[in-house]
């Protein structure tokens, strides 16, 4: 009787693909049943492969179809598929994005090996992974309804900052990109906190991508 862990990996860079199906032949526990490029190949292998995965460990900049876009159809197809993020991106915009496409645990890909097959072990067995990137707190927060303020509440530019929150950019970087000083950065910033009653960017970010203020595509 076979009852490991089934898994499909998507990543473009291949000699990390290869370097992660060699460590999982390595878990007893675990096999590989597809190891593809980008996301749309792995969504035609699941269909027509005749078996489903377990987990999908995804990369999220994939040509093609990315991450964030997989997971969502991954989710849409296959509810009971679980997802884990495989990434060398630790931005709130990406762990947040990924998360709230499907994902149910996010880590970077310079993990120890120990932290990968616990991340696929407990998602297999809990549906989700936390760590120091997602804890349990972000993970109600994402499933939680967003704050009753609606963008219409919000001024123009209050908008175009929190679409530029959910970049990599630094405030002082955001002030520059709208043109104003630094000191109205901050104004902006607490005036949401306020409005919004949030205390981090993290959660600004939240709420920008649960309203659809900033979008997950390209």
């Amino acid at each position: 009787m076979n009852d490991k862990i089934k898994l499909a990996l998507a990543d473009d860079h291949n000699l990390f693909r290869k370097g992660v199906e060699e460590l999982i032949e390595d878990f007893d526990n675990m096999e590989v049943l597809y190891s593809v490029s980008n996301g749309r190949e792995l969504l035609g292998k699941i269909a027509g492969g005749g078996k489903i995965p377990d987990v999908c460990l995804l990369d999220i900049n994939m040509p093609e179809m990315n991450g964030f876009e997989t997971a969502k159809q991954i989710k849409a197809k296959w509810p009971d598929v679980k997802i884990l993020a495989v990434s060398v991106y630790d931005s709130e915009f990406n762990i947040l994005g990924m998360l709230r496409a499907g994902a149910g645990g996010y880590i970077l890909k310079d993990s120890q090996p120990h932290v990968l097959r616990a991340a696929i072990e407990s998602l297999h067995k809990n549906g989700f992974y936390h760590s120091e990137l997602v804890t349990g707190k972000i993970l109600h927060q994402l499933i939680s309804k967003p704050n009753e303020v609606t963008s219409a509440a919000l001024s123009e530019n209050e908008v175009q900052f929190l679409k530029l929150c959910c970049s990599e950019m630094t405030y002082k970087e955001i002030a520059d990109v709208m043109n104003i000083s630094h000191r109205t950065i901050d104004g902006y910033r607490d005036q949401l906190f306020q409005k919004l009653d949030i205390k981090s960017r993290t959660g600004l970010v939240m709420y920008a991508l649960k309203t659809g203020i900033a979008t997950l595509e390209g």
